[in-house]
């Protein structure tokens, strides 16, 4: 049986780790260990909060490793596991030669685009503000370059416009994970992993996101600020201001009916009106968003109809 140690953090690569433990007897692995980031400082009291992955894999009995650098003292603690194969999604670390040797089998890793498009580390919103009518779950080796390993295996996803950040990157997790489960069924089958393809096409990359990267612009376009908004629900959000106070923005369409309000003299940003079936209408610098869901700094998140009972004198506002 092939002994697996899987690296990972976020709540994605949680279930994806949690589909690989419901799976490992019928293909064949065993999921010997589990390594993730340290634990971070959160709430008003900035407790230790280990990572999704860490805190299911304790629950499940599996020893947990969260060195700060997979340094000598990292491999050391990993090497008794004796770990024939590295399984990665999300862990959020470069691995460098010194560590892959500690694996018989080599790595793998989940990258949910398709490669070489969107390599880096967030391939995932990259589709959706770019309005891609597709991209990929793919399952690569793992190599001393970012993304640039050979593809074991790969499966096209169809987008159809309402997919937020959220929802892709967890279909992609659990069509990972069953991609994964294959390849490791494969594996323990033949003693190695199966042949991969090198990866065609010109490459792309993508870059960390950060919360002023959520900034809604009003003189955008209406469809390239729907599409930010899914692509960046729910980290790191969208935001404008609203008398100098942020205002999130969770949810939104593109508006396609007649607004009874004049929006020709109009400011971008302007809350024009609200409907009652499409949402709360702010113009943009081409067409009218219809806001859904938002949440004023320090409040709950509110659909729109709640949103507009407490918020009397928002229509008319401008907001930046």
């Amino acid at each position: 049986m092939i002994k697996v140690l899987y690296a990972g953090s976020p709540e994605a690569a949680r279930l994806t780790l949690q589909h690989l433990i419901e799976s490992q007897s019928s293909c064949g692995f065993e999921i010997a260990g589990v390594l993730s980031n340290p634990p971070s400082a959160k709430g008003r009291h900035k407790d230790l909060i280990p990572t999704p992955v860490a805190q299911y894999a304790a629950e499940q009995g599996i020893p947990v490793f969260t060195p700060e650098h997979l340094d000598s003292a990292a491999r050391d603690s990993i090497r008794p596991l004796g770990a024939d194969l590295l399984v990665c999604f999300a862990y959020g670390h470069i691995f460098g030669p010194k560590f892959l040797e500690l694996f018989s089998l080599g790595g793998i890793n989940l990258h949910p685009s398709l490669l070489p498009l969107y390599r880096g580390c967030t391939p995932v919103p990259a589709a959706i503000l770019n309005r891609d009518k597709h991209t990929a779950v793919t399952i690569q080796t793992l190599g001393l370059k970012m993304d640039e390993g050979d593809i074991l295996a790969q499966t096209v996803i169809d987008l159809n416009g309402t997919e937020t950040g959220e929802s892709l990157l967890n279909y992609s997790a659990e069509e990972g994970a069953r991609l994964i489960s294959e390849l490791l069924s494969e594996c323990s089958k033949n003693g190695k992993l199966p042949s991969g393809k090198p990866q065609e096409g010109d490459a792309s990359y993508t870059g960390i996101i950060k919360k002023e990267d959520g900034k809604i612009n009003w003189n955008d376009a209406a469809f390239i600020t729907e599409a930010k908004i899914r692509a960046y629900y729910p980290d790191p959000g969208c935001w404008c201001l609203e008398n100098g106070i942020a205002l999130r923005i969770l949810e939104a369409r593109l508006f396609t009916g007649e607004c009874e309000t004049d929006t020709a003299d109009a400011v971008p940003g302007t809350v024009l009106a609200f409907s009652k079936s499409d949402g709360i209408l702010i113009k943009t610098g081409d067409g009218i968003l219809a806001v859904r869901k938002l949440q004023r700094q320090g409040k709950n998140a509110m659909d729109y109809k709640s949103f507009m009972n407490g918020a009397r004198n928002f229509i008319g506002t401008v907001l930046e």
